[in-house]
């Protein structure tokens, strides 16, 4: 069955939809020798498809794994800065990987992988529902009335941010460990809204996203999911590859 080049090269793993179609814009895709500068080229998968000169395999069975991502790594492939990438520093064996999502340089955790782009996209949709969950260490002095006003929803500097849930599990004078629950995971969105009641964030750490939890993980270690885990966990809205 045809589909459109891009989602092919997501489904490969080379990269998210969304990156593989700058690939394509920047003709880094050949397609039986012809250079593709259209995402909506199609593709049965039978072709010589090639990314920079080298031959892309076949669409593998789906695999996703959960990964502690340790502060101080860019979650990308490539970082124009040269700073340490997450994919420079997986364990020895994995396969060519996308994350679902990131996390930021100072932000640590659960961070999934998988080797499907198209799967990648699909678990990053708010509309799936999946809660997002973090442990954050705050400097500051904890005014409760106003972490309750974040539970509600804000906006900052014009940006709308959805309600949340806030668990304070234990506290000090100046210091505070709390338990924040995202539905949809904004850029830098638990340090804007503790900035937003003057707090600092010192720690934070993703312990899940949706079903999957970070567990015993140490930094820097990876475990796959079995794929009947996988299929049991996703449900029948996902799609993946057998």
């Amino acid at each position: 069955m045809s589909q459109r080049i891009a989602k092919y090269l997501a489904r490969c793993g080379v990269a998210s939809r969304r990156e593989a179609e700058n690939l394509i814009k920047q003709g880094r895709i050949s397609v039986n020798g012809e250079d593709i500068l259209s995402p909506a080229f199609l593709v049965e998968g039978t072709e010589t498809i090639l990314f920079d000169g080298e031959k892309i395999n076949k669409k593998d069975q789906t695999r996703l794994w959960l990964y502690y991502k340790p502060v101080g790594l860019v979650v990308s492939h490539k970082d124009e800065k040269d700073r340490e990438t997450v994919f420079k520093n997986l364990p020895n064996g994995m396969p060519r990987v996308i994350s679902v999502g990131r996390l930021d340089l100072n932000s640590e955790g659960l961070l999934l992988l998988t080797n499907d782009g198209e799967l990648s996209r699909q678990l990053e949709l708010p509309s799936n529902g999946w809660s997002r969950r973090y442990r954050v260490k705050v400097h500051g002095f904890l005014n409760e009335k106003r972490l309750k006003e974040l539970e509600k929803g804000v906006t900052i500097d014009g940006v709308s941010y959805g309600a949340c849930k806030i668990v304070i599990d234990s506290k000090q004078t100046t210091n505070a460990w709390l338990t924040i629950t995202l539905n949809e995971g904004k850029n830098r969105e638990i340090r804007k809204l503790m900035a937003y009641v003057e707090l600092n964030v010192a720690r934070l750490i993703r312990i899940s996203y949706g079903p999957f939890q970070l567990g015993n993980l140490k930094e820097g270690q990876t475990k796959e999911i079995p794929l009947k885990v996988l299929k049991e966990q996703l449900g029948k809205n996902f799609q993946i590859c057998e």
